[in-house]
C-alpha cells in the first residue's frame, strides 16, 4: 500500500520560514519524481516545486529563490524549505510522486495546512 503522509505544517508569520517534510513508502523512491503542490479553497491545485531521482529540480516563479526542495533517498522522504513567507503562500500543501517511465502512475498525500499569518 502506498502512502505519502506529509507533516510540518502549522502556522507562521509573515517573513518567517517553515519546513515539511513528506515520507514515502510502499513505493520504489528513486523511480519517482517528488513534487509539491499547494491548494487554496476555490482555487486550482498548484505546482509548487518538484525534484527528480537525480536532483534536478523545478520552482512556480511565485516561490523561486525563497523555497527550496530537497529529498533524502535513504530515508524516502522529501522537504521543502519555505523562506521569506507570505499570506499568500498560506494553503493546504500536498505531496506528490510520478512515477518517471509513466506519468499515468502518481500518487497524492492528504495534505498538511501551513498558515501565514500575524
Amino acid at each position: 500500500q502506498v502512502q505519502l503522509v506529509e507533516s510540518g505544517g502549522g502556522l507562521v508569520q509573515p517573513g518567517g520560514s517553515l519546513s515539511v517534510s513528506c515520507a514515502a513508502s510502499g513505493i520504489i523512491f528513486s523511480f519517482y519524481t517528488m513534487g509539491w503542490y499547494r491548494q487554496v479553497p476555490g482555487k486550482e491545485r498548484e505546482l509548487v516545486a518538484d525534484i527528480t531521482n537525480s536532483g534536478s529540480t523545478n520552482y512556480a516563479d511565485s516561490v523561486k529563490g525563497r523555497f527550496t526542495i530537497s529529498r533524502d533517498n535513504n530515508r524516502n522522504t522529501v522537504y521543502l524549505r519555505m523562506n521569506s513567507l507570505k499570506p499568500e503562500d498560506t494553503a493546504v500543501y500536498l505531496c506528490n510522486a510520478v512515477r518517471r517511465v509513466d506519468p499515468n502512475i502518481n500518487y497524492w498525500g492528504k495534505g498538511t495546512q501551513v498558515t501565514v499569518s500575524s
